[in-house]
């Protein structure tokens, strides 16, 4: 399965979605390209909209690499096989996730109107990315979501590999994920247009819906 652009894979996303969709349902989307499906799928299916801004922690020498994932309040993910194979030591972990926690607030900053309460406790939530490889920020997102209380969590992406949706669904009560292929190298190649989504076109979302 290929998809044209984000927004066609953010329509199909709702499509899947739809027949299952509650009342009181909250759409949290991953910047940056997740908001823009997020978008579409609260508006195809009249629910709300928020953003979520985990980061990655990246491998020494190589931060590409995941090692794992943290959220601004500290909530993590740490992939303890990476960790071990690569000989990775607490005090850079730490080190790493302090940086990421700073580049978070500075992005909230951005994206979100200063004090503006999140409204997850007792909702339906659905968590939507335009794609996820190690789901390393998918898997810190939802453990801060589950902080939060959700009546339920669904995890919902166009393409993840088969390897990484059996890891999602130990943290969600569900998962949607559209293609889920053995043969996996990037999000990028499930895409004809995967072009880089701006911070100005994260802030327009915010905005037109009140959030910024």
């Amino acid at each position: 399965m290929k998809f044209k652009n984000r927004a066609d894979a953010g329509n199909a996303l709702s499509e899947t979605l739809g027949p299952s969709t509650k009342n009181n349902t909250l759409i949290l989307g991953i910047p940056r390209g997740g908001i823009v499906l997020a978008d579409i799928v609260a508006a195809k299916l009249s629910a709300d909209l928020d953003i979520v801004i985990p980061r990655k922690l990246g491998a020494p020498g190589n931060e590409e690499l995941a090692i794992g994932a943290v959220m601004g309040d500290g909530t993590d993910y740490v992939n303890r096989y990476v960790v071990i194979a690569l000989k990775v030591k607490q005090d850079y972990i730490e080190r790493e996730k302090e940086k990421q926690v700073a580049e978070i607030a500075l992005r909230v900053s951005k994206y979100r109107r200063a004090n503006l309460p999140y409204k997850i406790r007792g909702r339906h939530i659905v968590l939507v990315d335009d794609g996820v490889a190690t789901g390393a920020t998918a898997i810190a997102a939802a453990r801060w979501i589950k902080k939060q209380e959700p009546l339920s969590l669904t995890i919902a992406v166009p393409v993840a590999p088969a390897q990484t949706v059996e890891a999602l669904r130990h943290e969600a009560d569900s998962v949607v994920v559209l293609a889920a292929p053995v043969d996996f190298a990037a999000v990028g190649e499930f895409y004809e247009d995967f072009a880089p989504v701006t911070d100005e076109h994260v802030m327009a979302i915010m905005l037109r819906r009140g959030l910024l």
